[in-house]
């Protein structure tokens, strides 16, 4: 079976060693030795100055829309995973969705100015595929109205835009370190700001709003990350840039073979902006229509290669929202985006057994497609 991901896993002794640190030290949670080591190591290695490491991704943005006191309304994309919504509506807020880009499957900041109203209290945007979205604008659009833009960037570690971390836009931004992440912790997740009132006020929330041992600041939840976790990405760290550059190689294989696709425009990618510096989290490419990504789909899964359909449904259309906001280039979006398996050291004859499932099945099946709705 060829997955769309596989974890990265470190040198097993490495691993055991710093395990056995914990376990001669005895501190296994509540900012432990590895835990504040490995905070300080990120924030020198992705440039930003406040950063804290919090148990998972999701927690992270739940935190971000506490710290900006998000209520009411807050614009975000319906082209994300479903954590961004679900964390929006667990906070108690209302969703509104702004349509995105169609080049590039940000949040548009056109879309979002449109969306403002007095009930407005934050923008939670995505970096879609590690993909930077319109900062710039988006920050214009925050500032005008003096809403704070959060960023869901759970994709996005290590990507700079104009030569430094996408990290440092916005209020607040979040990352995951999920195991299929492009860095990991197994489970876990950051929050990054530069504004040191907002510092303050993540400090205590992830921690029950403790300020000292008997003494509590504010209202807080249990964030806190164990050293097990953090002696994972401790191992992990020094081999970032390496995984990133394969990670690199992988995709500029999957560009070379998949362009006759791209010739024809059969296939598309979502756009890379000219200068930005990525991370290759995902390998994704949109479809002309769903009938022909279905078709690619069940080939794939035939020869036992299983993609995904990052990202579907469209969020708008999330069962358990009170009211459907269109957004009609996410939800065409959404059905024709397809992420391919893409993960350090993937062999190249299983990247060739990829793109010959879907170039030989996509001409077959495009065929009977036409044939049937002829």
């Amino acid at each position: 079976m060829l997955n769309v991901t596989k974890t990265f896993l470190p040198d097993f002794d490495k691993y055991v060693s710093y395990l056995r640190s914990v376990w001669n030290s005895g501190w296994i949670t509540n900012h432990g030795p590895l835990a504040t080591e490995l905070e300080t190591r990120l924030r020198e290695f992705l440039g930003v100055k406040h950063l804290f490491f919090v148990n998972n991704g999701t927690i992270a943005i739940q935190i971000a829309l506490k710290a900006v006191a998000a209520k009411g309304e807050v614009i975000t994309t319906p082209f994300s995973y479903v954590a961004t919504t679900s964390s929006v509506v667990w906070e108690s807020c209302t969703p509104v969705f702004a349509d995105i880009d169609p080049e590039t499957l940000c949040l548009s900041p056109e879309k979002v100015e449109e969306k403002i109203t007095d009930k407005t209290s934050a923008i939670l945007a995505v970096h879609v595929y590690g993909t930077p979205c319109d900062v710039e604008g988006l920050q214009a659009v925050g500032m005008r109205y003096g809403i704070p833009v959060i960023y869901d960037a759970a994709h996005a570690f290590g990507v700079k835009h104009k030569g430094q971390s996408v990290l440092n836009w916005g209020d607040i931004s979040t990352l995951s370190f999920h195991a299929t992440k492009v860095f990991h912790t197994v489970e876990g997740g950051a929050i990054i700001t530069d504004n040191d009132e907002l510092a303050n006020r993540i400090s205590y929330m992830r921690n029950f709003g403790h300020d000292g041992p008997a003494a509590f600041q504010g209202l807080g939840i249990n964030g806190k990350a164990s050293e097990i976790n953090a002696a994972m990405g401790l191992c992990i760290l020094p081999d970032i840039n390496a995984l990133i550059a394969q990670r690199r190689v992988a995709s500029e294989y999957y560009d070379s073979l998949l362009s006759n696709c791209f010739e024809k425009s059969v296939l598309k990618k979502p756009k890379l902006i000219s200068g930005d510096a990525y991370n290759y989290a995902y390998y994704p490419v949109l479809f002309e229509n769903e009938a022909q990504l279905l078709l690619s789909f069940n080939a794939l899964q035939a020869e036992h290669i299983t993609p995904r359909r990052y990202f579907y449904p469209s969020l708008n259309r999330l069962s358990y929202l009170e009211s459907y906001d269109p957004a009609p280039i996410a939800e065409d979006a959404s059905t024709r985006a397809l992420c391919l398996p893409l993960y350090p050291g993937m062999a190249t004859s299983d990247q060739l057994r990829v793109v010959q499932a879907i170039e030989s099945q996509f001409l077959v099946g495009e065929q009977t497609f036409l044939a049937a709705n002829a």
